[in-house]
């Protein structure tokens, strides 16, 4: 016969228990992820790409992800194509600011918040200031809490070398990411004791493109080292390439999405429901469209 005490400490055991599991799940962050869009009222007969079925594109994933529901979508760059479309006459860059304000009412119809990575398209025709005005964000780099979890939006539209904006670049690739913004992650991610996902635009794993005759973050082993010591950078999710890419390097998931942005094959409107639970240590991707799956594990002990 269970004693008064006894009755109690039970009861108390199995309330924690509850609360602690009810804690795990309010943590999981659904988080909508999409890359290179590169809206435009114009093909790219060159590179076989069609980029005037966005709003229709968009349009999906709107969809998608309010009847998920996501916790917050992050884009990962290329919002915007710029006027300059291989193969086509390059043609009045003064239309891009009404594509983007197209795309972007589209996207208004998101139930829940968006963060923008800066692209190296959407430099092209726009200074930083006019694209960030027109998305409604402050500042091109800086981080935020979701749930049990860090994140850090990062700028690398800084030309190379130096520390300068890519303002109106018309077509550059390479970059950087510049000392002072450099300075300002480190500070960033010593502050923090979450498990972090960092994202950028162009991929900080790649070592070698042989169209830019270089890696496109010039220094991305320094930064890749930045976010190896911080020991709480768990992954990076970066897009610019198009094509699905996977790396694991000092215990950090290195994952390129695929691109939004229709094909003349053609292909289907792609997208990423990711989903981090820091319950079980994983970041689940299931992929929409061209988007591959991936199921990934990590160890937090910072």
């Amino acid at each position: 016969m269970l004693t008064h005490r006894r009755l109690m400490v039970l009861l108390l055991v199995a309330v924690a228990s509850v609360s602690a599991v009810g804690s795990q799940t309010a943590d999981i962050v659904r988080i909508g992820v999409v890359a290179d869009v590169h809206a435009h009222d114009t093909e790219s007969p060159v590179e076989h790409k069609v980029m005037s079925n966005y709003g229709e594109r968009l349009g999906a994933f709107v969809d998608a992800m309010n009847a998920w529901p996501a916790d917050t979508v992050i884009e990962l760059g290329d919002f915007v194509n710029g006027a300059f479309v291989l193969g086509a006459d390059y043609g009045d860059p003064t239309r891009i600011p009404l594509i983007l304000e197209d795309a972007l009412g589209v996207f208004s119809g998101l139930a829940c918040p968006t963060h923008y990575v800066l692209g190296n398209h959407d430099m092209y025709d726009l200074s930083k200031a006019e694209f960030l005005a027109a998305v409604g964000q402050e500042e091109s780099y800086y981080s935020f809490d979701l749930g049990g979890y860090h994140f850090v939006i990062l700028d690398a539209e800084y030309n190379d070398p130096g520390e300068d904006d890519y303002d109106h670049v018309f077509m550059r690739v390479k970059c950087r990411i510049p000392r002072h913004e450099l300075d300002w992650l480190k500070g960033d991610l010593v502050e923090t004791d979450l498990p972090t996902i960092v994202c950028v635009h162009q991929p900080f794993d790649s070592e070698f493109d042989a169209n830019a005759g270089g890696p496109p973050v010039v220094n991305n082993e320094e930064v890749r080292q930045i976010l190896s010591d911080s020991g709480v950078v768990i992954a990076v999710f970066q897009g610019h390439d198009h094509e699905n890419r996977y790396a694991f390097i000092d215990e950090i998931h290195y994952v390129t999405f695929a691109a939004m942005v229709d094909h003349t094959d053609p292909t289907p409107p792609t997208w990423a429901y990711v989903t981090v639970d820091p319950g079980s240590e994983t970041i689940t991707i299931e992929g929409a469209g061209e988007q591959a799956d991936y199921e990934l594990s990590y160890t937090f002990a910072p």
